[in-house]
């Protein structure tokens, strides 16, 4: 094994593997195996442990389908509330609250009615859930809402590509939680996809300083909680493999951290005097309009946590760079965004230095497989994933 796979965190008491381990012996499946339909047992069913069998890739297309539309619909709801295509909604973090505590009750709701499928007999530390669950809960949060706000100043065009800055701050924290190593390489991927934000945000003709920072912001916590997301979602002792069960633990958060935003930043004192709350059926209207947010808000980000338990952070990074410039392109053909040649090539240059990363990873992957060694061994044909390898050595001490 190369001395660069292999990485301690913390205390010493973890270490990482930079690649997916899917063991189809007997040794070595449980825990660590890919999933997606919820079993009896509390996890995802089997179906996803042999990535390249054809049924596995059009379950992940689909996954990845529904993920673009559930988050291109939500977009075009965001930006049409909350811009001036609608008239300013004049509570963006009451919005957000809804529709945290939308996918709150309705993730317990889901796992308290089937409680026989999603028994998982592991029970979450207090350690445990103020050191992950509560940090991942918290950045989530904040990706949204700085996402949200950013629309106020600023184009979904503009606000899209500055975001694609998300596979940088994915691999800077990759680096801090040492489930990444530093490489030349990959410093040279960074400034390929930092060339390309640079280039989106050259000759910008609508920047906003504000909204340029606030969407900086959102990339630097979609990166961070990605990263704890899929932690979560893969280490078997935490008992959260089940994306709804994940769900579950993180919404209240969410709503919550929210909640307290929304009492210290929104207008509440002209809530009367707005055209959203001026009357009951104006008031009605609008809390239907966050429903209907919430509901499109609840289906994406399941589709989201189940992307990253069956394939990886990384998958849905590069996945969402696509989408993304669908959205680039629905934004110009709906809202009629501003969208330049410079703003195309810097756009491509991010697209490329994603690629680049992705290509990366593959080429370590099957680098480690021709060497023969035991992670190859585990990772074949499997998507680039951190898994921790603690768990492995456990089950196979058991044998």
């Amino acid at each position: 094994m190369d001395d660069d796979s292999v990485h301690r965190r913390g205390n010493g008491s973890e270490k990482y593997v930079s690649f997916d381990i899917e063991d189809k012996s007997e040794r070595g499946t449980k825990g660590v195996d890919s999933y997606i339909s919820v079993g009896g047992d509390g996890s995802l069913g089997k179906s996803f442990q042999n990535p390249i069998h054809a049924a596995n890739i059009l379950k992940t297309l689909f996954l990845i389908l529904m993920w673009y539309t559930s988050s291109l619909f939500l977009t075009l709801y965001n930006k049409s509330l909350l811009g001036d295509h609608m008239g300013k909604f004049p509570a963006p973090f009451l919005m957000n609250t809804i529709h945290f505590t939308m996918q709150a009750v309705l993730s317990k709701f889901i796992t308290w009615f089937w409680s026989h499928k999603f028994e998982t007999n592991v029970v979450i530390s207090w350690g445990d859930y103020f050191l992950r669950v509560v940090p991942t809960a918290f950045g989530t949060a904040m990706d949204v809402n700085l996402s949200n706000a950013s629309l106020v100043f600023i184009s979904v065009t503009f606000a899209t590509m500055c975001k694609s800055a998300a596979p940088i701050f994915l691999l800077l924290f990759a680096f801090a939680f040492r489930l990444e190593t530093p490489s030349v390489k990959l410093s040279g991927i960074i400034l390929i996809i930092s060339v390309g934000i640079l280039l989106t945000v050259a000759k910008e003709t609508e920047f906003d300083f504000w909204g340029f920072v606030l969407v900086m912001l959102a990339a630097v916590m979609s990166g961070f909680r990605w990263c704890m997301t899929q932690i979560l979602l893969q280490k078997e002792a935490y008992g959260l493999k089940n994306p709804l069960v994940l769900m579950s633990y993180v919404s209240p958060v969410m709503a919550a951290a929210t909640a307290l935003l929304s009492l210290a930043l929104d207008p509440w004192d002209e809530f009367r005097e707005n055209k959203y709350f001026d009357n009951s059926l104006h008031i009605t209207r609008s809390c239907l309009l966050m429903l209907l947010g919430g509901t499109l808000a609840f289906f994406m980000v399941l589709t989201e946590y189940v992307l990253v338990s069956v394939t990886s952070a990384v998958t849905v990074t590069i996945a969402g760079v696509v989408k993304e410039a669908v959205t680039i392109l629905v934004a110009v053909l709906y809202f009629h965004d501003q969208f330049t040649w410079l703003k195309g090539f810097g756009l491509l240059t991010i697209m490329v230095g994603v690629s680049l990363f992705n290509w990366y990873k593959y080429l370590k992957l099957q680098k480690g497989h021709a060497d023969g060694s035991d992670v190859a061994e585990h990772s074949r044909d499997s998507a680039a994933k951190y898994v921790i390898l603690e768990e492995m050595e456990e089950q196979e001490d058991g044998i």
